[in-house]
């Protein structure tokens, strides 16, 4: 119910080379559906400050960022580490 549009794409499975803010994304309308409203709108902002930095340019793999890189911006905009 609450996977991105592309699927889950076992194929690129170990290799960080997937930009995962569809799954994130999608994580966070799982906790809009189920009422945790903090936490979705913590996903979302964290989201929205990393598209607005311009430090991701091409939502591809063409980035030129590894899967974790684009994990690791987006929880510390969340303000963790």
């Amino acid at each position: 119910m609450f996977e991105p549009i592309h699927g889950s794409a076992p194929k690129y499975t170990g290799k960080n080379v997937i930009n995962p803010l569809a799954a994130i994304c999608a994580a966070g309308m799982m906790l809009e559906h189920l009422g945790e409203e903090k936490g979705a709108k913590l996903v979302d902002e964290a989201i929205t400050k990393l598209l607005s930095s311009g430090r991701i340019k091409d939502l591809s793999t063409k980035s030129g960022l590894k899967t974790y890189e684009i994990g690791d911006m987006v929880v510390g905009n969340m303000g963790g580490s």
